[in-house]
């Protein structure tokens, strides 16, 4: 273990201390406009290994993406500036996260 393992290791840490964070702006926008937040999650997929768990994450964020990008549109039609707002913040966050992990991912392709 090294220097970069708990750089990895602290990075890992902040992206889901704010995924939970995102998840809480998103139920409270949705009690905010009298919706009703799931409690019950999808389904989370853990790889055997460092590396199927990054092709997860990347997927998961392209996932997440392409959703905010759409709930995007939806405030925009619906003229809902504080929820286009609230996803922008969000959206800028997840596409960090992607860039982070496709790095990862390309970073530890060039080690082998």
């Amino acid at each position: 273990m090294g220097v970069e393992h708990f750089a990895v290791s602290d990075k890992l840490k902040e992206i889901a201390v704010q995924e939970m964070k995102h998840a809480e702006k998103i139920a409270e926008r949705l009690w905010y406009l009298e919706g009703v937040p799931t409690t019950k999650p999808s389904p989370i997929n853990v790889g055997s290994n460092l590396w199927e768990m990054v092709d997860l994450d990347i997927k998961a964020e392209e996932e997440a993406i392409e959703l905010y990008k759409k709930i995007e549109d939806v405030a925009d039609a619906e003229k809902d500036p504080t929820t286009r707002f609230i996803f922008e913040s969000i959206l800028e966050d997840e596409e960090d996260h992607h860039d982070f992990f496709t790095s990862l991912k390309e970073k530890g392709r060039k080690s082998k």
